[in-house]
């Protein structure tokens, strides 16, 4: 059992979202172990240690083992060649979903975080999970960095894309992968906290038909109007201590685009109840 109240970790998460050392007194505590020879190479051993931490250490914001299941099953079915995160942390969800990658004949496992303290820690735990052919981790703004990787000739498709970063730019992103052609019918995204702490432009915007997209591109701001559709201030101001931006990228995306998006309904490792959001861009219709 823990020996720290989960609850009121949590509850500290939404206040300093965790810059106060933990990420790399977690290396130090993983790299410590006396078992360190058995865990090298093995994601599984490196996710027990990760959660050997969180138990008996401090709490970490990982995807949990409910959704972790859900988006593993996911991978299994789609069986990606390229899969991408936005928003890695400490690397948990990275080395889980990167391995199911690897596992299911997937070649490329991209994880963007803007953090570069959190994104050294993924590295290194991913360098000892032996999972380095797989995943590749990029650091700085998730528009930047998908722009970035696209120009390379990198990032040419996404076949699934796990987002679970700042909340506010789920729909830009997701519109700049439609606009650089890197979400295209036959793509799968899964949408993390749609419920804890929610995300109502995201759902409006993938729930929609392309009639009602269409119109959204005609308004000025090339949105809809309800003033109600929007990220809650209160979380927007909690990823602003973290210099998080505060202007997104304004893509138009592609407006053709269709998908058949549901709701899964799952828990927070705290026992909150929350949701993933599997969309599936099932095809594109003539503008």
């Amino acid at each position: 059992m823990p020996n720290f109240d989960q609850s009121k970790a949590y509850a500290a998460q939404e206040e300093v979202f965790f810059d106060d050392g933990r990420e790399v007194e977690l290396l130090h505590f993983v790299y410590g172990k006396p078992d360190i020879n058995q865990i090298r190479g093995n994601p599984s051993k490196v996710l027990q240690a990760i959660d050997d931490f969180g138990r008996t250490k401090k709490y970490l914001m990982n995807v949990g083992e409910d959704k972790g299941k859900i988006v593993s099953d996911l991978i299994a079915e789609v069986k990606p060649q390229t899969m991408v995160e936005l928003g890695g942390y400490i690397g948990y969800s990275c080395i889980l979903f990167g391995d199911a990658v690897r596992k299911a004949g997937g070649k490329r496992y991209y994880s963007l975080e803007r953090n570069p303290e959190f994104g050294a820690v993924i590295s290194s735990l991913v360098d000892l999970a032996g999972l380095g052919d797989v995943v590749k981790v990029a650091i700085g703004s998730s528009d930047a960095s998908i722009k970035r990787l696209h120009d390379a000739g990198e990032l040419k498709h996404i076949d699934l894309m796990f987002l679970d970063h700042y909340k506010p730019a789920y729909k830009p992103d997701l519109k700049l992968c439609e606009e650089l052609k890197l979400v295209t019918p036959g793509s799968v995204l899964a949408a993390d906290n749609v419920i804890t702490p929610g995300n109502p432009p995201y759902l409006e915007y993938v729930r929609a038909s392309v009639e009602q997209k269409r119109k959204w591109l005609e308004q000025p701001n090339g949105e809809g109007t309800n003033p109600d559709v929007r990220v809650g201030q209160k979380h927007i101001n909690q990823y602003a201590k973290r210099g998080e931006p505060t202007a997104l990228n304004a893509s138009p995306g592609n407006p053709n685009l269709v998908y058949d998006s549901k709701l899964n309904h799952s828990f927070e490792p705290t026992g909150d109840p929350d949701a993933i959001e599997v969309s599936r861009c099932t095809g594109e219709e003539s503008g």
